[in-house]
């Protein structure tokens, strides 16, 4: 199975365009996302063109092919707007003999494991900064941010296909 994985839109339609586009051409058979899609917080400036009602148009065009997971900044109001399931804290995906525990990563995450064991893998959003690396026997992986990256970073997301990760630069 391919799937892209995405964190942290921020209601960018800018770079939410930027992400289906990318979706659409990585041929992936379902798109991750690990919240905070619509607002940008109070912590985060504006990203570029922010139009959260321009991003619930463009993610329920794709609706029956998003799997997500709930980030800090999404609440009740933004499920009652959104054709797929957004207020989930966690997903548990089993790919390739492995337990992927994806969530947005402001409860559970790399920094504070959730009930998983050495081999098993943490993919989270929340930083807005690139990880690929192990910890304690665990796969810990972030996609980075599309819409606001830190740290550097580039507008990114993550390809996932027969084990392995590959960055999607969508623009840097």
């Amino acid at each position: 199975m391919k799937l892209m994985i995405a964190s942290d839109l921020h209601g960018s339609e800018y770079y939410t365009r930027l992400l289906i586009d990318a979706y659409r051409e990585s041929g992936a058979n379902r798109l991750v996302l690990l919240g905070d899609l619509l607002y940008h917080g109070p912590r985060n400036d504006l990203p570029k063109d922010y139009s959260p009602k321009k991003v619930i148009e463009i993610l329920n065009a794709v609706s029956d092919e998003i799997l997500c997971v709930r980030g800090n900044c999404d609440t009740e109001v933004d499920q009652m707007v959104l054709d797929f399931p957004v207020m989930a804290d966690y997903a548990v995906l089993f790919l390739d003999r492995r337990l992927f525990y994806l969530t947005h990563g402001h409860k559970y995450g790399v920094d504070n494991f959730p009930n998983i064991k050495p081999g098993d893998a943490v993919i989270q959003g929340h930083t807005h900064i690139p990880m690929h690396e192990e910890r304690d026997g665990i796969l810990c992986i972030n996609p980075g941010s599309v819409s606001i990256p830190k740290a550097g970073s580039a507008h990114q997301c993550l390809i996932y296909e027969d084990g392995g990760f590959e960055t999607v630069v969508l623009e840097s």
